[in-house]
């Protein structure tokens, strides 16, 4: 009753309200033993309760908005998830559905039915890769630490999350050449594909879901100059609006750390593109006034129902 109390000072109705926007990528059919953190199934549907009656969740649009005119509910919440993962539809539908939530969600287009992000690329070539040694150094000679003894789980979660980091800022073709690299080190493998299909994106809008672009091939927007930012930003929201036959208005940054991930030129792109509101990594919740294209969002961890909304206060006094 104490978290509930704070939230509601925190976050009252009316022109100081405050929104809280959730990140999510995947929910997994079963916890992962690598990345026993992710998301899951169970822990999904454990979220939806725990925010169920908590929470007041709306569809970002109408958060948006309310917040502009200063008509948030008390304690406003948005769901939403990035990059366009299969179990979006198979596994995180279907919870939704079940707890009457909804949420949106942010597809990078040149993914779509292709299979692998770069970075599940890596996850996945690691994941399969013989016990033994994986050396990758030669893809940056100044990083001695890419080189790895591989054995069970923790082992393989450590050199994945050094190789991202070791690729994530490279130019988008150098990105995709280091990862192809690394999959022919790791034995080539070639796992089952992890994104949607067009077919996925109008399940989840049939579905009354909300659908956002995120760019075609999720770049480092501040690496980019204004006409490559405007193609990839502009051809992701026209293939969406194509797709589905209405207007897509709602956008999300890839990695999305603001100066870092994307720059004040990423901003005035999409705002020229025609969107209404567009969202950030940065942590926080917004307030009536600020900026409609870098809403904060964050991701909370916690694996309790007590920690995990004490996280959402401990959010909302940041900003």
């Amino acid at each position: 009753m104490l978290l509930k109390a704070a939230y509601s000072l925190l976050s009252p109705s009316g022109p100081r309200g405050r929104l809280t926007i959730l990140t999510f990528h995947r929910v997994l059919p079963q916890r992962d033993p690598i990345f026993p953190g992710e998301v899951d199934a169970e822990r999904f549907s454990a979220i939806c309760s725990w925010l169920q009656g908590w929470a007041q969740v709306l569809p970002l649009d109408e958060a948006a908005e309310r917040l502009q005119r200063g008509a948030l509910p008390a304690r406003a919440c948005v769901l939403t998830f990035d990059d366009g993962y299969e179990d979006n539809c198979s596994v995180a539908l279907p919870i939704l559905q079940k707890h009457g939530l909804s949420a949106t969600f942010f597809i990078a287009t040149g993914f779509l039915g292709n299979g692998r992000m770069w970075n599940d690329r890596i996850i996945e070539a690691v994941r399969a890769a013989p016990t033994g040694t994986l050396d990758a150094s030669e893809l940056d000679a100044q990083r001695a630490e890419l080189r790895f003894e591989l054995s069970g789980a923790e082992s393989r979660r450590q050199a994945i999350e050094a190789l991202i980091a070791a690729v994530k800022y490279r130019p988008i073709e150098a990105r995709l050449g280091a990862v192809a690299r690394i999959e022919v080190l790791c034995g080539d493998s070639q796992p089952r594909p992890l994104m949607m299909a067009d077919a996925g994106v109008r399940q989840l809008r049939s579905a009354g879901m909300q659908i956002g672009a995120h760019t075609v091939s999720h770049p480092i927007l501040a690496t980019l100059d204004e006409a490559s930012a405007r193609r990839e930003i502009g051809d992701s929201k026209r293939y969406l609006e194509d797709l589905l036959r209405e207007p897509v208005r709602l956008f999300a940054y890839p990695n999305g750390k603001p100066g870092q991930d994307y720059s004040a030129q990423s901003v005035e792109v999409v705002k020229s593109l025609g969107f209404d509101a567009a969202v950030s990594t940065a942590w926080g919740a917004a307030r009536q006034g600020d900026s409609m294209f870098e809403l904060p969002r964050f991701t909370p961890w916690d694996q309790s129902r007590l920690r995990y909304r004490a996280r959402l206060v401990e959010n909302l006094l940041r900003h």
